[in-house]
């Protein structure tokens, strides 16, 4: 099956998309586009089979804090102020696509994108907040928990994760 990652169109058909996920799914059929083609606050990705998505993953730029780097050698090294990143916002894959494969090509699609925004813009790493039961796919791809944005979050509540640029370059490396 040859899958195509591409940038989402207003064209593309979302309504038979379904992740298992309701506020993903949700997500995918009535926001992603707008938050791309009239409010420009980030880009989703889709992964197709022919004309069939398969998978989305929607990024935007974002920002951490110096003192929000896990990695205290590197903390040391950057300045004090907003540090570049891409944030990872949303990643589905379709239920009938499922341990395909089809997520881990999305998430290369967007660590090419992080190193590519590395090179054109500056970026530090990519960010994202993961499900409980999404944690341990992020951290066995090398994504480490942002201890300090924890604060005030309940019980279930999603992880935000960083993966640096170093560690993501390697990880394509590999």
């Amino acid at each position: 099956m040859a899958i195509e990652i591409r940038p989402l169109r207003p064209t593309d058909d979302r309504s038979a998309f379904s992740c298992g996920e309701p506020a993903l799914d949700r997500f995918f059929e009535h926001y992603a586009g707008q938050n791309q083609f009239k409010l420009k606050l980030a880009v989703t990705y889709v992964a197709l089979a022919g004309e069939r998505i398969m998978g989305f993953a929607t990024v935007a730029v974002g920002s951490l804090e110096r003192r929000e780097v896990p990695d205290a050698r590197l903390r040391r090294r950057l300045p004090s102020y907003p540090l570049p990143v891409l944030r990872l916002a949303r990643l589905g894959v379709d239920q009938g696509a499922q341990g395909a494969g089809i997520g881990r090509m999305l998430l290369r699609h967007v660590f090419l994108l992080a190193l590519a925004q590395r090179d054109t813009a500056g970026c530090l790493g990519v960010v994202t907040d993961a499900k409980p039961d999404a944690v341990a796919f992020y951290e066995k791809l090398g994504f480490v928990p942002l201890e300090g944005l924890r604060e005030g979050r309940l019980h279930g509540d999603p992880t935000p994760m960083f993966l640096d640029i170093h560690a993501l370059a390697a990880a394509l490396d590999g």
